[in-house]
């Protein structure tokens, strides 16, 4: 167990950026509203008794068909599109500096249940570790048929455990799923922080609650929604969605960062002394 390593996990859409991703170029692409694009197909998955992210997965498809703006190049070409909330494009190298000034290596992740393409398009993307999100499969010019990957709430809580054992590949399911001693993963879960928007994001800031995480929810506008993940103490803190030096969420992320560290040491320290007693 690399107990020196603290992931920080993300969601992408509202968490990282202002809106969806595919309302920035893709639905516009199609010459409709974001707003007609998601009722439409939230409509279709209520009538079809679809999971959510499938539906999306193939409306997409089905709205761009003889459209040829639904490729895997274009689509992470839409990537150069997203707008970011303040101080994101800073944060990545400002916390990674900060965690090597207290002696700790900071990895950042992504868990989304939006697309990957968008998100390796990005100007950001070369900061993950790695990226899980949903994903097509491809035919041999690029355009999409199937679905690879689909993330919704509650599959989220599969990439946590990825991210524990160090097992990256999403179609090895095998050892994910073995019994792994603590001692052999990769990040124990007390060395995560995880940061969402919502209620997609419930099951994944329980989880941390519950295994000695930290979750985080930021917010455009505080509502009676977030304030709500707070008091049924579903999330540890919430905070606007600012990631700019001094904010609220960069001071407390840094002081669980330092906690963390602390207890890096400590534990480091109590290793050392059992070891010289038992030789």
């Amino acid at each position: 167990m690399k107990r020196n390593i603290i992931a920080l996990i993300y969601d992408f859409d509202k968490t990282l950026t202002d809106k969806d991703m595919q309302d920035y170029g893709f639905i516009p692409s199609l010459g409709m509203t974001p707003e007609d694009f998601w009722r439409d197909c939230n409509n279709m998955a209520h009538e079809k008794k679809m999971d959510g992210i499938l539906a999306m997965m193939y409306f997409m498809i089905e709205r761009a068909r003889g459209k040829s703006v639904l490729t895997a190049d274009t689509l992470k070409e839409l990537g150069k599109d997203v707008n970011y909330y303040p101080g994101v494009t800073e944060w990545f190298d400002a916390v990674n500096e900060y965690g090597n000034s207290k002696g700790v290596v900071i990895e950042h992740y992504i868990i989304s249940s939006g697309l990957k393409k968008i998100i390796e398009g990005t100007e950001i993307a070369k900061n993950f570790r790695e990226i899980f999100a949903s994903e097509f499969v491809y035919d041999e010019y690029g355009v999409p048929y199937w679905p690879a990957v689909a993330l919704n709430y509650t599959s989220k809580i599969q990439f946590l455990y990825r991210i524990n054992k160090g097992i990256f590949d999403v179609s090895d399911d095998k050892n994910l799923n073995d019994s792994m001693e603590e001692r052999n993963r990769r990040i124990p879960f007390c060395n995560m922080i995880y940061i969402g928007d919502g209620l997609s994001d419930v099951p994944c800031m329980k989880m941390m609650k519950a295994y000695g995480g930290y979750s985080i929810a930021v917010y455009q506008k505080k509502d009676a929604k977030v304030e709500d993940l707070l008091q049924r103490g579903r999330v540890d803190y919430i905070y606007p969605a600012d990631y700019s030096e001094n904010s609220g969420l960069d001071n407390t992320v840094k002081n669980i960062i330092q906690k963390m560290a602390i207890s890096e040491t400590l534990y480091r320290e109590y290793s050392k002394q059992k070891h010289e007693i038992n030789n």
